[in-house]
């Protein structure tokens, strides 16, 4: 099984190009599509949740064309969007009833049986009879995980699925996924590298709306071993700039690629092949320093004459 996206393009009203000739394959398993807000991921998720027709360009899960048979591909995926409505006065147990009639499970027993494993599936058999409105957000993110997988997808889209989580919901919500994906497709849509780090074996990196890197995790932080540097950042420099590219005076062919903070102390991760000063230390790559790399290059070519 596999699911095939050839030259997606995507322009809004006004010109604004969401997705440039976007072209993917995916196989069972998790895979992560990184990217900074406004980057087109979110597009991208409606296009292959047959709830936005791109201008140009195919989709394919395992043969079926997507595009053009909407009702059937909608049957073999499940959708967990950045935003979903849910009555608040029913409870887990009546929602994820509700939306299994929907997916079209008619037969009450095997309904029920369905609605019973996926409650224990997401850690949620114990509020079954909770009304969803008193939900907290990691609640409410494993009940939107389970209305997604209610009718057993082969393509599992999931928009963000961590947002406005707290570290220990996060980490559960992973465990789920891990659990899902060794024998869906699951794409898994972020901002945040931490969430691809944790589950996805593999990704792809959007930026304004074209594809600026893919591969393994670690086909991305290859190029780069051996090339990171920390370097701090002087108190004045920082305070001059809030820029670390612009605070300081880099050496030719040196990259920043970020800069955080650590006890305090500001340093900035650099990409060179020598050490860039005297108080520059070696680094291991990161997917994050391999994130930035990619999206700032991107931003240089854009930039460049």
């Amino acid at each position: 099984m596999a699911l095939e996206l050839r030259g997606i393009t995507c322009t809004y009203p006004g010109g604004t190009v969401a997705l440039d000739d976007v072209s993917l394959t995916l196989a069972p398993g998790i895979f992560g599509l990184l990217g900074p807000n406004g980057a087109g991921k979110s597009t991208l998720m409606r296009v292959l949740a047959t709830l936005q027709q791109p201008e140009r360009g195919t989709v394919t899960l395992d043969g079926l064309d997507v595009l053009a048979q909407p009702s059937a591909a909608r049957a073999q995926l499940g959708y967990l969007p950045q935003d979903f409505g849910l009555y608040p006065n029913l409870s887990a147990e009546a929602t994820l009833d509700h939306f299994a009639a929907l997916k079209g499970l008619d037969e009450k027993a095997e309904r029920r049986a369905r609605v019973q494993a996926l409650l224990e599936r997401v850690n949620l058999a114990q509020h079954r009879a909770q009304a969803v409105g008193t939900f907290s957000g990691g609640m409410r993110q494993r009940l939107g995980l389970a209305i997604a997988l209610i009718g057993s997808p082969r393509l599992l889209i999931l928009d963000e699925p961590t947002s406005g989580l707290d570290p220990a919901e996060r980490h559960r919500l992973y465990d789920h996924l891990v659990a899902i994906g060794d024998d869906v497709i699951v794409l898994l849509s972020t901002h945040l590298v931490e969430d691809i780090a944790a589950v996805a074996p593999a990704l792809a990196i959007l930026h304004r709306g074209r594809l600026v890197r893919q591969g393994s995790c670690e086909a991305l932080l290859a190029p780069l071993r051996g090339r990171v540097w920390r370097v701090p950042v002087p108190s004045d420099a920082a305070m001059r700039n809030d820029r670390t590219a612009d605070a300081i005076a880099w050496p030719a062919g040196t990259r920043p690629v970020s800069r955080r903070r650590a006890s305090g102390a500001l340093v900035a991760r650099v990409v060179a092949e020598a050490s860039p000063r005297d108080d520059a230390v070696a680094v291991e790559p990161t997917l994050e320093d391999a994130y930035f790399d990619a999206v700032g290059g991107a931003e240089a070519a854009d930039r460049a004459p």
